[in-house]
Protein backbone atom coordinates (compact mmCIF):
# COMPACT_ATOMS: atom_id res chain seq x y z
CA UNK A 1 0.00 0.00 0.00
CA UNK A 2 3.07 2.46 1.12
CA UNK A 3 4.22 1.61 -2.35
CA UNK A 4 1.10 2.36 -4.31
CA UNK A 5 0.89 6.02 -2.46
CA UNK A 6 4.64 6.53 -3.09
CA UNK A 7 3.60 6.20 -6.86
CA UNK A 8 0.79 8.04 -6.94
CA UNK A 9 2.47 10.89 -5.13
CA UNK A 10 5.60 10.95 -7.47
CA UNK A 11 3.20 11.13 -10.78
CA UNK A 12 1.14 13.95 -8.67
CA UNK A 13 4.60 15.68 -8.58
CA UNK A 14 5.64 15.90 -11.62
CA UNK A 15 1.79 16.89 -13.17
CA UNK A 16 1.76 19.75 -10.90
CA UNK A 17 5.48 20.49 -11.72
CA UNK A 18 4.58 20.10 -15.82
CA UNK A 19 6.63 16.93 -15.58
CA UNK A 20 4.61 15.45 -17.64
CA UNK A 21 3.67 14.59 -21.26
CA UNK A 22 3.17 18.15 -23.59
CA UNK A 23 -0.71 18.60 -24.59
CA UNK A 24 -0.40 17.63 -28.22
CA UNK A 25 -2.08 20.50 -30.66
CA UNK A 26 -4.71 18.95 -33.26
CA UNK A 27 -2.29 17.98 -35.84
CA UNK A 28 -0.13 16.07 -33.74
CA UNK A 29 2.79 18.39 -32.92
CA UNK A 30 3.36 19.66 -29.11
CA UNK A 31 1.53 22.72 -28.29
CA UNK A 32 4.47 24.48 -27.40
CA UNK A 33 6.41 23.76 -30.37
CA UNK A 34 3.38 24.78 -32.87
CA UNK A 35 3.73 27.80 -30.53
CA UNK A 36 7.19 29.05 -31.28
CA UNK A 37 7.43 32.57 -32.06
CA UNK A 38 8.44 32.94 -35.88
CA UNK A 39 9.11 36.40 -37.52
CA UNK A 40 9.40 35.71 -41.31
CA UNK A 41 11.69 38.50 -43.67
CA UNK A 42 8.52 38.01 -46.53
CA UNK A 43 4.75 36.69 -46.76
CA UNK A 44 6.72 33.62 -48.68
CA UNK A 45 8.90 32.49 -45.81
CA UNK A 46 6.09 32.97 -43.87
CA UNK A 47 4.01 30.62 -45.86
CA UNK A 48 6.49 28.06 -45.53
CA UNK A 49 6.70 28.02 -41.86
CA UNK A 50 2.96 28.14 -41.32
CA UNK A 51 2.90 25.00 -43.57
CA UNK A 52 5.17 23.54 -41.33
CA UNK A 53 2.97 23.85 -38.65
CA UNK A 54 4.00 27.29 -36.76
CA UNK A 55 1.06 29.47 -36.00
CA UNK A 56 2.48 31.97 -34.26
CA UNK A 57 3.95 33.63 -37.50
CA UNK A 58 4.53 37.45 -37.80
CA UNK A 59 6.15 39.24 -41.05
CA UNK A 60 8.32 41.80 -41.88
CA UNK A 61 7.68 42.59 -45.36
CA UNK A 62 3.92 43.70 -46.32
CA UNK A 63 2.30 41.07 -48.51
CA UNK A 64 1.40 44.17 -50.51
CA UNK A 65 4.68 45.05 -51.46
CA UNK A 66 5.50 43.73 -54.86
CA UNK A 67 9.61 43.85 -54.69
CA UNK A 68 9.68 42.73 -51.03
CA UNK A 69 13.35 42.06 -51.45
CA UNK A 70 14.15 45.52 -52.04
CA UNK A 71 12.19 46.48 -48.99
CA UNK A 72 14.03 48.59 -45.95
CA UNK A 73 12.49 47.10 -42.68
CA UNK A 74 12.19 50.38 -40.19
CA UNK A 75 12.96 49.82 -37.07
CA UNK A 76 9.17 49.65 -36.09
CA UNK A 77 8.94 46.68 -38.58
CA UNK A 78 11.78 44.96 -36.65
CA UNK A 79 10.46 45.19 -33.63
CA UNK A 80 8.85 41.93 -33.50
CA UNK A 81 12.54 39.92 -34.63
CA UNK A 82 13.89 40.24 -30.89
CA UNK A 83 11.28 38.51 -29.16
CA UNK A 84 11.42 35.54 -31.80
CA UNK A 85 12.49 32.12 -31.57
CA UNK A 86 13.20 31.75 -35.02
CA UNK A 87 14.01 34.57 -37.60
CA UNK A 88 13.87 33.24 -41.63
CA UNK A 89 15.40 35.04 -44.24
CA UNK A 90 16.42 34.07 -47.68
CA UNK A 91 20.00 34.96 -48.89
CA UNK A 92 19.15 37.31 -51.82
CA UNK A 93 16.81 39.61 -49.76
CA UNK A 94 18.99 43.38 -49.02
CA UNK A 95 17.86 43.93 -45.71
CA UNK A 96 19.15 40.15 -44.24
CA UNK A 97 21.94 41.75 -42.54
CA UNK A 98 19.04 44.01 -40.41
CA UNK A 99 16.79 40.78 -39.56
CA UNK A 100 20.16 38.95 -38.17
CA UNK A 101 21.29 42.17 -35.85
CA UNK A 102 17.71 42.66 -34.67
CA UNK A 103 17.43 39.19 -33.40
CA UNK A 104 17.76 38.47 -29.58
CA UNK A 105 20.35 36.05 -28.23
CA UNK A 106 18.10 33.45 -28.08
CA UNK A 107 16.32 33.49 -31.49
CA UNK A 108 17.95 30.76 -34.08
CA UNK A 109 18.48 32.56 -37.28
CA UNK A 110 17.56 30.47 -40.55
CA UNK A 111 18.49 30.54 -44.27
CA UNK A 112 15.42 29.34 -45.91
CA UNK A 113 15.93 28.44 -50.18
CA UNK A 114 13.22 30.34 -51.50
CA UNK A 115 11.77 28.64 -54.83
CA UNK A 116 8.23 27.10 -55.75
CA UNK A 117 9.57 23.90 -57.78
CA UNK A 118 7.72 21.35 -55.48
CA UNK A 119 10.82 19.14 -54.53
CA UNK A 120 12.08 22.64 -52.88
CA UNK A 121 8.71 23.20 -51.47
CA UNK A 122 8.77 19.72 -50.10
CA UNK A 123 12.15 19.49 -48.27
CA UNK A 124 12.15 23.20 -46.96
CA UNK A 125 8.59 22.30 -45.35
CA UNK A 126 9.91 19.27 -43.85
CA UNK A 127 13.40 21.45 -42.61
CA UNK A 128 11.36 23.64 -41.21
CA UNK A 129 8.95 21.26 -39.26
CA UNK A 130 12.08 19.45 -37.69
CA UNK A 131 13.15 22.92 -36.43
CA UNK A 132 9.76 23.86 -35.12
CA UNK A 133 9.04 19.87 -33.47
CA UNK A 134 6.10 19.80 -35.91
CA UNK A 135 6.51 17.61 -38.58
CA UNK A 136 3.44 15.37 -37.57
CA UNK A 137 1.69 18.82 -38.98
CA UNK A 138 4.40 19.63 -41.69
CA UNK A 139 3.58 15.86 -43.39
CA UNK A 140 -0.11 16.46 -43.24
CA UNK A 141 0.61 19.85 -44.87
CA UNK A 142 2.17 17.87 -47.99
CA UNK A 143 -0.03 15.18 -48.67
CA UNK A 144 -2.67 18.31 -49.27
CA UNK A 145 0.14 19.93 -51.16
CA UNK A 146 0.34 16.76 -53.68
CA UNK A 147 -3.33 16.72 -54.22
CA UNK A 148 -2.93 20.54 -55.19
CA UNK A 149 -0.63 19.97 -57.83
CA UNK A 150 -2.33 16.98 -59.46
CA UNK A 151 -5.67 19.24 -59.15
CA UNK A 152 -3.38 21.98 -60.81
CA UNK A 153 -2.13 19.38 -63.77
CA UNK A 154 -5.66 18.07 -64.24
CA UNK A 155 -7.12 22.41 -64.86
CA UNK A 156 -4.45 23.31 -66.54
CA UNK A 157 -4.04 19.97 -69.11
CA UNK A 158 -7.68 19.86 -69.67
CA UNK A 159 -7.81 23.08 -71.59
CA UNK A 160 -4.71 22.35 -74.00
CA UNK A 161 -5.95 22.22 -77.38
CA UNK A 162 -5.79 18.89 -78.87
CA UNK A 163 -4.57 17.73 -75.72
CA UNK A 164 -1.45 18.89 -77.31
CA UNK A 165 1.04 20.65 -74.42
CA UNK A 166 1.48 24.75 -75.03
CA UNK A 167 5.28 26.05 -75.70
CA UNK A 168 5.91 28.34 -73.33
CA UNK A 169 8.47 30.85 -73.11
CA UNK A 170 9.04 31.53 -69.10
CA UNK A 171 10.96 34.15 -67.04
CA UNK A 172 13.67 31.73 -65.18
CA UNK A 173 12.07 31.98 -61.30
CA UNK A 174 8.25 31.01 -62.73
CA UNK A 175 9.24 27.94 -65.04
CA UNK A 176 8.43 25.66 -62.45
CA UNK A 177 4.35 25.91 -64.06
CA UNK A 178 5.38 24.21 -66.80
CA UNK A 179 6.53 21.35 -65.05
CA UNK A 180 3.46 21.29 -62.80
CA UNK A 181 1.25 21.65 -65.51
CA UNK A 182 2.88 19.70 -68.55
CA UNK A 183 3.51 22.71 -70.98
CA UNK A 184 6.70 22.64 -72.62
CA UNK A 185 9.57 25.24 -72.10
CA UNK A 186 11.14 26.10 -75.18
CA UNK A 187 12.80 29.30 -73.61
CA UNK A 188 13.54 31.22 -70.70
CA UNK A 189 14.95 35.24 -69.40
CA UNK A 190 15.86 36.65 -66.97
CA UNK A 191 16.36 37.96 -63.99
CA UNK A 192 18.25 40.57 -66.46
CA UNK A 193 16.33 42.63 -68.82
CA UNK A 194 15.88 40.87 -72.27
CA UNK A 195 18.05 41.97 -74.87
CA UNK A 196 17.41 42.45 -78.36
CA UNK A 197 19.33 39.09 -79.53
CA UNK A 198 16.91 37.12 -76.63
CA UNK A 199 14.25 38.47 -77.87
CA UNK A 200 14.51 37.58 -81.73
CA UNK A 201 15.55 34.11 -80.33
CA UNK A 202 12.82 33.92 -77.88
CA UNK A 203 10.51 35.03 -80.45
CA UNK A 204 11.91 32.93 -82.98
CA UNK A 205 10.14 30.22 -80.99
CA UNK A 206 6.87 30.80 -81.58
CA UNK A 207 5.85 30.06 -78.07
CA UNK A 208 1.74 30.01 -77.42
CA UNK A 209 2.13 31.38 -73.36
CA UNK A 210 4.97 33.76 -72.22
CA UNK A 211 5.17 33.15 -67.90
CA UNK A 212 5.98 36.57 -66.29
CA UNK A 213 7.30 37.14 -62.86
CA UNK A 214 4.98 39.52 -61.34
CA UNK A 215 7.29 39.91 -58.81
CA UNK A 216 10.04 41.07 -61.07
CA UNK A 217 8.04 41.87 -64.41
CA UNK A 218 9.93 43.91 -66.92
CA UNK A 219 6.66 44.97 -68.72
CA UNK A 220 5.54 43.13 -72.25
CA UNK A 221 8.38 40.10 -72.71
CA UNK A 222 7.40 39.64 -76.62
CA UNK A 223 6.04 42.51 -78.20
CA UNK A 224 4.59 42.00 -81.35
CA UNK A 225 3.99 38.36 -80.70
CA UNK A 226 0.96 36.57 -80.44
CA UNK A 227 1.85 34.62 -77.21
CA UNK A 228 -0.52 35.23 -74.76
CA UNK A 229 1.67 37.06 -71.13
CA UNK A 230 0.85 35.53 -68.04
CA UNK A 231 1.29 37.08 -64.83
CA UNK A 232 2.53 34.02 -62.61
CA UNK A 233 3.08 34.91 -58.86
CA UNK A 234 5.77 33.41 -56.15
CA UNK A 235 4.76 35.16 -53.12
CA UNK A 236 1.44 33.89 -51.06
CA UNK A 237 -1.18 36.68 -50.04
CA UNK A 238 -1.45 38.07 -46.30
CA UNK A 239 -3.12 35.10 -45.66
CA UNK A 240 0.12 33.35 -45.88
CA UNK A 241 -1.45 29.99 -48.42
CA UNK A 242 1.43 28.52 -50.33
CA UNK A 243 -1.21 26.56 -51.64
CA UNK A 244 -3.25 29.38 -53.24
CA UNK A 245 -0.05 30.56 -55.31
CA UNK A 246 -0.51 27.56 -57.26
CA UNK A 247 -4.12 27.53 -57.47
CA UNK A 248 -3.69 31.34 -58.77
CA UNK A 249 -1.20 30.69 -61.27
CA UNK A 250 -3.18 27.62 -62.45
CA UNK A 251 -6.38 30.26 -62.93
CA UNK A 252 -4.46 32.34 -64.81
CA UNK A 253 -2.81 29.87 -67.44
CA UNK A 254 -6.00 27.88 -67.68
CA UNK A 255 -7.74 32.00 -68.79
CA UNK A 256 -5.05 32.59 -71.28
CA UNK A 257 -5.86 29.08 -73.13
CA UNK A 258 -9.34 29.27 -73.16
CA UNK A 259 -8.97 32.73 -74.25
Amino acid sequence: MKIKLVVLGAVFALTACGGGAQPEAPNGSSTAAASKKVVAATAWEAALAKAAGATDVKVVVPATVAHAADYDPKPSDLAAVAGADLVLYAEFEGFASKLKEAAGGSAKVEVVKLENAPEVVRAEVLRLGGLLGTTPAAEEWLKKFDTTLADVKTQVSGTFAGGKAPKVVSQAFVAYMAAITGAEVVGTFGPQPVTPVQLAELAGKQPDLVFDNVHMSTGTVLPGSSAKQVKIVNYPGADLDLLGVFKTNAEEITKALKG
